[in-house]
């Protein structure tokens, strides 16, 4: 599978584990190619299995009854999704889309099982891997229900910090128009905000790259929500 070993071992799941057990986890995974714009799973279809981006973009997403789009994650290379009904056994709570032609690594669900099984630690590495993604889920849950839209952004920058290792530049890895969906908002509303988050000198924005001008402003916009 070429370079899947090396994407397999540096994942988040497996990321620690002696080369031999990667090699054996490798040996069950088979290899997805999607197109872009194809849909990888639907809501509610069968979890028969978890993925690994080995190449491209992956946008997780739920449709309201009115139609609505709400992305609830955009993925890279190396991040796992679909993960959580290799252990409820039930089916996928939202819907994959290749944002990107997408090189994914597929764990059947069966297979993986069987294997982990018989190797717990990892089972401890997938149990952290989805708390913390549960806890992502809870604080983006808070920022759209109880959060005006310029402190979803402001919360969303600081991510970026962390997520990057940078204090003072950014770059957004997603189209505004995606961000504005994953902040439960629409383009117009979040260009207003950066135009007017960068005239505060609260930022500066060139196209994707956001350099941050004052951290702690920003800080307090996240937590207040007023420019």
């Amino acid at each position: 599978m070429g370079n899947f070993l090396s994407i397999i071992s540096n994942s988040p799941l497996f990321k620690g584990l002696p080369k031999n057990q990667v090699e054996k986890i490798e040996k069950i995974a088979v290899k997805k190619e999607f197109k872009k714009g194809e849909l990888i799973f639907s809501e509610n279809d069968e979890g028969n299995g978890f993925y690994i981006i080995a190449q491209g973009k992956v946008k997780i997403y739920k449709v309201s009854l009115e139609g609505k789009e709400q992305i609830l994650h955009i993925f890279d290379q190396g991040e796992p999704f679909g993960e959580v009904p290799v252990f409820s056994g039930g089916v996928f709570p939202a819907n994959a889309y290749a944002l990107e032609k997408c090189s994914l690594i597929f764990f059947p669900r069966d297979a993986f099982i069987q294997f982990i099984s018989k190797n717990i630690p990892i089972v401890l590495s997938m149990l952290s891997v989805l708390s913390i993604r549960l806890r992502q889920f809870t604080v983006q849950v808070e920022n759209l229900s109880l959060k005006e839209v310029p402190g979803r952004l402001a919360g969303y920058l600081l991510l970026l910090t962390e997520e990057q290792q940078s204090e003072d530049s950014i770059k957004l890895n997603i189209s505004k128009g995606q961000l504005a969906s994953l902040l439960g908002t629409i383009p117009e509303t979040l260009s207003r905000i950066f135009f007017k988050m960068n005239n505060s000198g609260l930022i500066e924005v060139k196209g994707k790259l956001i350099k941050i001008l004052d951290t702690d402003r920003l800080k307090d916009l996240a937590v207040y929500g007023k420019i």
